[in-house]
């Protein structure tokens, strides 16, 4: 397989990997056979890459933090817990919300087996979802990404538990801000954004309220979004003043964030996500714990098409964690547009002279 643009999508091409809706539930599945209907349809739901079966890269797949049925699992988990919390009456200062945690230690158990089993690969997270999904599927990867670095420090079952569920429900105040403000295109009121920017206090009260959820899981809600020099909100905290929970939550949120299509801004490849957390190293984050997170991000994921320094057009076929901005790739494409009669493979740790100048 191997994932490109929608624009580059052509009637006829099958995918590779499934769309998810907000639910976690299939939209398209793998082998659907793609006509006009369906690419303008995908792009008006917020979707602009797709995975797709080629002749040269069916032996590709991306390694999965999770499994399919794992991110399912907890998708719809989170998705039945916001669908619940949106409406949800107040009595007695308690909400009313039984089990929460405990549904959901279950399904950060689930997703911290699957990532141990995977082993020490580099992070791909590869779901095709539609803009609908993203609060869901986005608080499902924060969660893996979280986990990840949790394993990374060494944290014991209990630590793993408490930042799980604060990672899977950091954003649970979003339930309080209008969907119009959530989706909107242009640019944010001062008004509308002090709206949003209620969610931190809104989501610490509502977690705070639940008898089987930790007063830490609580906080990565409540200060996800300040940072390490006290530019954040909503306390202006500073360094360690921040718990370290949120300081992984919030670092695993902006760089999933970031990597995400979103409607007033186009994705940021890996790549570029990873120079941006680099350049806000003690500024916006801690930076011993950037270094320690994007050890295990892989910045150019297998299977993502490129476009190389000699013009031509390849798909990486291989990660190398020893250098991991000069991946093995697989040429598709030669420079007068052309396939070649057989693929055929560089590896650009060896190949100093040719460069990834686009990811397509």
């Amino acid at each position: 397989m191997k994932k490109v643009n929608i624009h580059q999508i052509k009637p006829g091409d099958k995918l590779a990997k499934p769309i998810l809706q907000d639910n976690g539930n299939v939209l398209l599945g793998v082998g659907v056979e793609l006509n006009e209907r369906f690419i303008d349809r995908l792009r008006k739901l917020g979707i602009d890459m797709l995975f797709v079966e080629d002749a040269f890269t069916d032996d590709l797949e991306p390694p999965e933090a999770i499994s399919e049925a794992t991110r399912q699992k907890a998708v719809n988990a989170i998705y039945q817990t916001m669908a619940n919390l949106k409406d949800q009456n107040f009595m007695k200062g308690k909400a009313v919300a039984p089990e929460m945690g405990r549904q959901l230690r279950q399904v950060f158990g689930e997703i911290l087996n699957d990532v141990m089993v995977r082993g020490d690969v580099m992070v791909n997270l590869t779901n095709i979802h539609t803009t609908d999904a993203y609060l869901f599927q986005h608080s499902v990867n924060v969660a893996v990404l979280s986990g990840i670095i949790g394993i990374a420090k060494g944290y014991n079952k209990i630590q793993l538990e408490e930042l799980g569920i604060g990672a899977l429900l950091f954003d649970v105040g979003m339930t309080k801000v209008p969907s119009a403000l959530l989706n909107k295109q242009e640019a944010l009121t001062d008004a509308e954004r002090a709206i949003v920017e209620r969610h931190t206090n809104d989501g610490f009260d509502i977690l705070r309220k639940q008898y089987d959820i930790s007063l830490l899981s609580a906080h990565c809600a409540l200060q996800h979004h300040e940072r390490f020099d006290g530019s954040g909100y909503p306390r202006g905290l500073k360094s360690d003043e921040i718990h370290l929970y949120a300081q992984i939550v919030g670092l695993a949120d902006t760089y999933d964030a970031l990597t995400s299509p979103r409607p007033h801004r186009k994705r940021y490849t890996p790549s570029e996500a990873i120079e941006f957390l680099f350049a806000a190293g003690n500024t916006y984050f801690d930076f011993e714990l950037v270094k320690l997170f994007c050890k295990h991000i892989s910045v150019y994921p297998i299977a993502t098409t490129v476009r190389l320094s000699t013009g031509q057009i390849a798909v990486v076929s291989a990660n190398n964690s020893l250098a991991v901005h000069r991946p093995k790739v697989r040429v598709v494409e030669e420079p007068d547009g052309t396939r070649p009669a057989n693929p055929y493979e560089i590896d650009l740790k060896n190949e100093i002279s040719i460069l990834i100048v686009e990811e397509l």
